[in-house]
Formats: C-alpha cells, structure tokens, sequence
C-alpha cells in the first residue's frame, strides 16, 4: 500500500516525511502505582513514588475540548505548537471549526499542533480525557500542599527542542520545586524519579525542560519497504500494515517484519527512536498498528492497553447469514494441543470478548464490524468459528478460499488518547483491494 503526495520538508524536530515499509519491540510493560506522604513526626516529600514501563493518510481529523492530566490539573484546550510534524491530510475540523480537501488550511486549534498531521485515512482529536497518575518521591525539601497550590500548566507552551521539550511554568510555579511541577505533568511517578534522578528535567526559572526525547537505536536492521504512515508526530506513529507481513519477528533472525520496515524509516527520516509497538495483527491482517517513539509514549500506551482505553474496530467478511444484528461472544481462548499455531476456546483458557455488528448481508455471507474488548491471538477468528460463521479465506479455522485466499479481516479504526495531550485520536484504514473485490463479487450474486 502505497501513499502519495507526501510532504517533503522537514520538522522542526528535524524529521523529512518520508516513509518506508513494514514492527517492533517488546518491552516489558510496568504497573503504574502511587503511593501518598503522610506529614507525622519526620517530614518527607510531598511528591510520591510510582512506577513506569517501557513500554499519517487519512480523511478527517477533529481536535476539540479540553484535557486534563492525572494529577487533577486542567489541560489547556486542544493544545497549540506541539511537536514534531505530522504529515498532511484530508481533511481536518478542530474546534467546531472544518476544513476540506487536501492543501487546505487546519484551524488554530489543530495547526503546529506536534507539526503538521500527515495526509491519512482519518484522524481525531478530540475530548477530554485524562492521563499518568502524578506523585513522586523527590530528594527536595518537602513542600505542604498549603504553600504551593496546584497551577494548570498550559501545554500548548511546551516546544520539542532537539532531545528537549521545553514548556512554561506558570508564576505560581516558578519558584516551586521540581517535584512539585513534576507531579502536575502527564508523566508517570517513577519515569519522573528517573528523569529527575539523571538531571533530565531542568527547571530554569520560569521553564521546565525535560529529556524525553533521547537518541535511541532502532532494535531492528533496516529493511527499505515503502510504508503507509496513517499518522506520526513526536510520539506517535500510526502504519497501515499490509497482507502477508508481520508485525515483528517470530522467529530469531527472520527479516522483513513491519518492525524491520519502521526501522528503516526512522534512519530514513533521521529519527533516532527504537521501534515499539503496542499491539499486534495477524500476518494477513490489514489495519493500522500504533507505535511509540519514546519511553514516555510507551509507558502510556502500554498502560491504555491494560485499561482497555485504546480501541481497535474491524471488518470482516464472515460465511453465511448471522440471525442476530448485533451480539456479544465471550468465550474464553487456548492454544490447540494438537497444533502450535492455533488457537481454540477452551473452558481453560483465558478470558476473550468480541462485539459484533451485522453491516450488510449476502446471499451466504455476512460483513461484520467487530470491536475486542480483549486482544488475545486469533480472537476474532476464533470467535467467529465457533459460532459457525468462520472468515471467508481463513483456512486455518474452517473458512473457505473461493473468493479470498486470506482471512477477510480488516482493521478499520484505531482510536487512542494522546500521551501528552489527553487527546482522543483516531484514525481510519481504507478497506484493502482484495476485500473490496470481495465485497463486488459478492453483491453480484
């Protein structure tokens, strides 16, 4: 899958937008925990200890509302002149204010907002959401509550500054701590302790810099593919990965995964971030996945996944008719005694939900839309099996290959909050040739 048009000028992160194909690394996910000072005999830091994990083509983007980080403080309203670029889209609405078609000018709200968005399937910002869990044990005196009330810090005054985001404190704030500022940040308590600990957070009178950006390897050789950016800014990357690749390695030295392909952009764009992906998609799944260009980002994606707060919704063609509109399948997913690579429910197994939505229907078909309330491998495909509506082309789990030779199954929307926003995003994947095909040779029957 190819993008075209794709702007050629750099951020002012220093990034060209370019691109290239096919995922990533695996981190070890932490949770995130806090725990309160108390002020008796022996005085300790108000800021609290936690803990923290590694862990652009589209048609639309609205950016609307406002957001306010974990530790109880108002984001300002969809924030201005954030970071890095993102390439140029479709469409954008920000703010109750809309634009269209590609070139044209984004709103005030959405514009320099991490750069530039690029041109997308679809994207969304919006809402009001919340993000990290503030606290921090700090080696600082101790500073009551009482004396330094909590201050909104605006957001849209951070500006990425090579391996810096720099942000403006507001007066309140100026003379406060730096465990203090920290704990009103979206930064979680312990990635805090740490960027405290190496001198990677700065306060220098009224500004705050912190190092979230550091040079990193990739974690993978690079591979040059051409890759579908659905959307990217400093923290984020979005891909459409294609048929027929995955998503990393399986297998030790095995080559060609998307994580290969994203290495391979990044040193092609001069981006020194290591490949971190969030989720994953079967091989001959299509859709976006979602990666995370900093330690910072990974942590708070890591941590939606667990809190259920990133949200993936596909289609899908299954074999014959569905009696129901709309239904819910929870039945809990094991691995096959007998074959290593499939999957099957299994009383035993661990817990898995899908929610579906009937779209349209054939004369012996059903095109669905799915959304998992789970992630477990295979779950949609194995769900659909055993209530006997198998994807047409998947093999594996009873399907048959008369119009597909792979499982008709899409992603077609991710929808996530921004790490350092609160923003919600969203972006859409367009349905890929053979399943539109697959959908023409059924209509015609």
């Amino acid at each position: 899958m190819r993008e075209s048009n794709r702007p050629s000028k750099q951020s002012p992160a220093g990034k060209p937008g370019q691109r290239f194909k096919p995922s990533t690394d695996k981190s070890p996910r932490h949770a995130d925990k806090m725990t309160s000072s108390s002020g008796r005999s022996s005085r300790r830091s108000d800021a609290v200890s936690g803990k923290f994990g590694k862990s652009r083509r589209h048609d639309a983007v609205t950016a609307s509302g406002s957001s306010t980080s974990g530790r109880g403080e108002r984001r300002s309203d969809t924030e201005s002149g954030k970071f890095g670029k993102s390439r140029r889209h479709d469409a954008v609405t920000a703010s109750g204010s809309s634009t269209s078609g590609r070139g044209e000018r984004r709103s005030d709200t959405e514009s320099g907002k991490f750069g530039k968005p690029r041109r997308h399937d679809a994207v969304t910002t919006s809402g009001s959401s919340t993000s990290g869990r503030g606290g921090r044990r700090s080696a600082e005196p101790a500073v009551r509550s009482s004396n330094v009330p909590k201050q909104a810090i605006s957001l849209k005054s951070a500006r990425r500054k090579g391996e810096w985001l720099e942000l403006k404190l507001p007066d309140g704030l100026s003379g406060a701590p730096i465990g203090v500022i920290m704990k009103q940040l979206p930064i979680a308590a312990k990635l805090a302790d740490k960027l405290i600990a190496s001198n990677e957070a700065v306060k220098q009178g009224n500004h705050l810099r912190l190092k979230l950006f550091p040079q990193e390897s990739p974690g993978f050789p690079a591979d040059w593919e051409e890759l579908n950016i659905l959307y990217e800014d400093d923290f984020t990357l979005v891909v459409n990965k294609p048929a027929g690749v995955e998503v990393h390695p399986s297998v030790q030295g095995q080559r060609g995964t998307l994580a290969h392909a994203v290495a391979a952009y990044y040193e092609a764009s001069g981006q020194s971030c290591r490949v971190r992906h969030i989720h994953r998609l079967d091989k001959d799944t299509t859709g976006p996945v979602l990666y995370a260009k900093n330690e910072f980002a990974h942590y708070e994606f890591d941590k939606a996944m667990r809190e259920k707060k990133i949200e993936r919704i596909y289609l899908a063609v299954a074999e014959g008719v569905f009696t129901q509109k709309r239904g819910k399948i929870d039945k809990p997913i094991g691995q096959d005694r007998h074959h290593s690579t499939r999957r099957r429910v299994s009383e035993t197994g661990e817990p898995a939900v899908t929610l579906f939505d009937v779209v349209d229907t054939f004369a012996d078909h059903t095109l669905v839309r799915l959304r998992l309330e789970t992630g477990r491998t295979h779950q949609i495909r194995v769900h659909l099996s055993s209530i006997d509506h198998p994807l047409a082309g998947d093999g594996m789990y009873g399907g048959t290959r008369r119009y597909i030779h792979r499982q008709a199954l899409h992603g077609e929307r991710l929808v996530w909050i921004h790490p350092w926003t609160g923003e919600r995003m969203e972006v859409r994947a367009s349905l890929p040739a053979d399943m539109g095909k697959l959908l023409d040779d059924l209509r015609a029957e």
